[in-house]
């Protein structure tokens, strides 16, 4: 089953308000953010939360709380290094909002992933 666009959005704003607090709880940046530098910290945060968890696991914090799940054409989680282009494409915005038929934006096809559910 392909997981709708709100279920992957909502996903996608749990994850940055964890990676948010995080930054601000662990380096001392506002939020929101005053400028360029502490949005870029926040980023951070957002890149590697999610390159760690998606890698290892196959869903980050907001995917599991939306009942997501990231995998492989094997159906396992895709790894560190897929994870981490997966999401600065994703961070990029545009390639994640070309998608395919099946809901496959460019940062999916560029790491060879998919967004599936999880079953109940």
């Amino acid at each position: 089953m392909i997981p709708s666009l709100g279920r992957r959005l909502l996903a996608l704003l749990i994850d940055w308000v964890v990676a948010a607090l995080a930054a601000v709880g662990l380096t001392g940046v506002g939020y929101p953010p005053a400028d360029i530098g502490e949005n870029l910290i926040i980023t951070a945060f957002f890149v590697g939360e999610i390159s760690i968890l998606v890698g290892l696991l196959g869903y980050s914090i907001g995917k599991r709380v939306m009942g997501l799940r990231i995998e492989g054409p094997d159906g396992q989680p895709i790894g560190i290094l897929r994870a981490l282009l997966r999401t600065v494409l994703l961070c990029l915005v545009i390639p994640a909002i070309v998608m395919t038929e099946d809901k496959r934006g460019l940062h999916d096809l560029a790491a060879r992933s998919r967004v599936v559910r999880t079953p109940v």
